[in-house]
């Protein structure tokens, strides 16, 4: 299979490795604006960009019937017209606020947490992500989906960042060196915490649940999650 990388950052070169290790090519290793490439020699494409580049790049893809998985995160306001464009071309797009497996594991955790807990209201809830001083965003598109699954499986009703409502998530986001990614989510009583955590070691993770949606989404058509490659993985 040939992939097109869209962004070729520290995370595009380790998407790269892998995707060679398990016999694919690179076709394009492209860090600016593709309007005007010829991406046609591609099979699909994976989007690792920046995030006033990245609808652009999953647009093109899509109006060039090109298969695109995007993890960029920070453009999700236009998420919806995305998912409508996909729609009417008939291509195939997948977005992930996080690729990794073991994330996506956690984000099952997370749900059932979540409902679990919601009739025990003497229980506060908060998330704190820590990520590498590079990141562009705050708080990360991991953090937000895990807040997004608590509402959705509570009676919470929003997050923010830092101070939030009474009826809100409260998102605490911190920059560190050499961090790849760590989220937790914590419940906590005058009498005692619960919480679940998850931390990458390195970009790997992240890589190969790429590399693998990438394998999986090729010549299908829709808009797909992540959920949708695990639940053929098992």
């Amino acid at each position: 299979m040939k992939i097109a990388l869209l962004g070729y950052g520290k995370m595009g070169k380790t998407i790269e490795r892998i995707a060679i290790e398990r016999g694919h090519s690179i076709s394009h290793k492209i860090n600016g604006d593709i309007e005007n490439i010829d991406l046609s020699e591609a099979h699909v494409a994976i989007d690792f960009s920046i995030p006033k580049a990245a609808f652009t790049n999953i647009k093109t893809c899509i109006n060039n019937k090109l298969p695109v998985i995007s993890g960029t995160t920070g453009w999700l306001e236009n998420y919806e017209s995305a998912v409508k464009l996909c729609e009417a071309e008939n291509s195939a797009f997948l977005y992930a606020s996080n690729f990794s497996i073991g994330v996506n594991l956690f984000f099952e955790l997370n749900e059932k947490l979540a409902k679990i807990m919601d009739p025990f209201q003497n229980y506060s809830v908060e998330i704190e992500e820590t990520h590498h001083l590079q990141k562009l965003d705050a708080p990360s598109g991991t953090a937000i989906s895990l807040a997004q699954q608590i509402i959705t499986n509570s009676r919470k009703t929003g997050w923010q960042l830092d101070h939030a409502e009474e009826n809100e998530i409260p998102i605490t986001a911190k920059r560190e060196e050499n961090v790849p990614g760590t989220h937790t989510v914590s419940y906590s009583s005058d009498i005692d915490s619960i919480e679940i955590k998850h931390t990458a070691h390195s970009r790997e993770g992240f890589a190969l649940g790429a590399v693998i949606a990438a394998e999986w989404i090729r010549d299908k058509k829709g808009v797909f999650s992540m959920k949708d490659v695990l639940q053929n993985l098992t």
